[in-house]
C-alpha cells in the first residue's frame, strides 16, 4: 500500500492528474476521471495508479518472452524522452513522422532499412571514394534523412508484440495499424481520448513533459525487470545443461571402462584355452592325387 502512495503522490507531482478542458472530452473517459476544477477534469489517480502496474506487469511477461516491444511518441513533448527511454532497453521506436504501413507493410520499410545501411557501410569502409564529392554527398544526406526516420527501428526484424504510445489521438495511424494486425496496445489517454481503442490505456496527462517521462520511465523499468529475469534464466539453463553434460560424459567414461574390464577378462579365458590346446597333434593333409599324378 505504502508503495501505490509514493507513486500516486509522484504521480501528482508530476501533473499526471491534469486532462483537458471540459468542453474537450471524452464521455467514455467518464470512469477515470475524478473531479471538474475551474474547467478542467482531473484524472482519478488512484485508476491511473492500478493502470499503470496492470500495463507495466503485462509489458514485462512480453519482453520476458524475448518479443519487441514499439514505442511511439511524435509529440514535440515526447520525442527525446521516448528515444532515450527506448534506447536503454535496445527496444525500438518512432519519434520522427510515423510512416504509413510501416507495421502493415513492413517488408516494404524493412528495404529501405537495409538501403540506409548499405550507403553507411559503403560511406565509411571506402566504396564511395571514386564518386564525386557532389554525389557523396546527396548520398549522405538521403541516409541522414532515412536514419532520421527509420533509425529506431534499424534493429528490427519483424513486426513488434506491442506497442507503447504516448498519445492514442496523435498516434492514430500507428494505433490502426496495430489493430489491423492485432499488435497488443498500450497508451496514454488523457480525457479527450478513447480508452477503449488501446488493450491497456493508462488515464494519464499525454501533453505535459514530466507526466510522459514518469509514466515511460515507470513501463521501461517494468520491461527492464522482464529482460533481465530472461537473461537469469537463460544463464540458469546454460549452467544446467553444462551439469547434465558433464554428468553424461562421467557415466560414458564410466561405461567404456567397464566395458573395456569386460573385454580383457573375455580375452583371458580365450587365451587359457589356447594354450590348454597347443600340444594337441596337427591334423595331416594328405596330398591330392591331381597334384601327384601332374608330378
Amino acid at each position: 500500500m505504502e508503495q501505490n502512495t509514493s507513486l500516486q503522490q509522484q504521480l501528482l507531482e508530476a501533473g499526471v492528474h491534469f486532462g483537458h478542458l471540459r468542453k474537450k472530452w471524452n464521455p467514455k473517459m467518464l470512469p477515470y476521471i475524478f473531479a471538474e476544477k475551474k474547467g478542467i477534469h482531473i484524472i482519478d489517480l488512484n485508476k491511473t495508479t492500478e493502470a499503470l502496474q496492470e500495463a507495466a506487469a503485462a509489458l514485462k511477461q512480453i519482453a520476458k518472452s524475448g518479443k519487441k516491444i514499439m514505442f511511439v511518441g511524435t509529440k514535440k513533448q515526447a520525442k527525446e524522452i521516448v528515444s532515450e527511454c527506448a534506447k536503454k532497453i535496445n527496444m525500438p521506436y518512432v519519434t520522427e513522422r510515423w510512416l504509413g504501413g510501416m507495421l502493415t507493410n513492413f517488408n516494404t520499410v524493412r528495404k529501405s532499412v537495409k538501403k540506409m545501411q548499405s550507403i553507411e557501410k559503403m560511406l565509411t569502409d571506402g566504396t564511395f571514394d571514386t564518386i564525386t564529392k557532389k554525389e557523396r554527398l546527396t548520398l549522405a544526406r538521403d541516409r541522414d534523412k532515412m536514419e532520421k526516420v527509420l533509425g529506431g527501428i534499424a534493429q528490427l526484424g519483424r513486426v513488434p508484440a506491442a506497442l507503447f504510445l504516448i498519445d492514442i489521438g496523435h498516434e492514430h495511424i500507428a494505433l490502426a495499424e496495430a489493430k489491423r494486425l492485432g499488435i497488443t496496445t498500450f497508451g496514454m489517454v488523457d480525457t479527450n481520448g478513447d480508452p477503449n481503442k488501446v488493450d491497456f490505456a493508462i488515464p494519464s496527462n499525454d501533453d505535459a513533459t514530466k507526466s510522459i517521462a514518469i509514466i515511460t520511465n515507470y513501463i521501461v523499468a517494468a520491461i527492464a525487470e522482464g529482460l533481465a529475469e530472461r537473461q537469469a534464466a537463460k544463464e540458469d539453463d546454460v549452467e544446467e545443461v553444462g551439469t547434465d553434460d558433464n554428468e553424461k560424459k562421467a557415466a560414458r567414461l564410466q561405461a567404456e571402462a567397464e566395458a573395456e574390464a569386460a573385454r580383457a577378462r573375455r580375452g583371458g579365458d580365450k587365451g587359457g584355452d589356447k594354450v590348454k590346446g597347443g600340444n594337441a597333434p596337427k591334423r595331416r593333409v594328405p596330398n591330392s592325387p591331381r597334384r601327384t599324378g601332374a608330378r
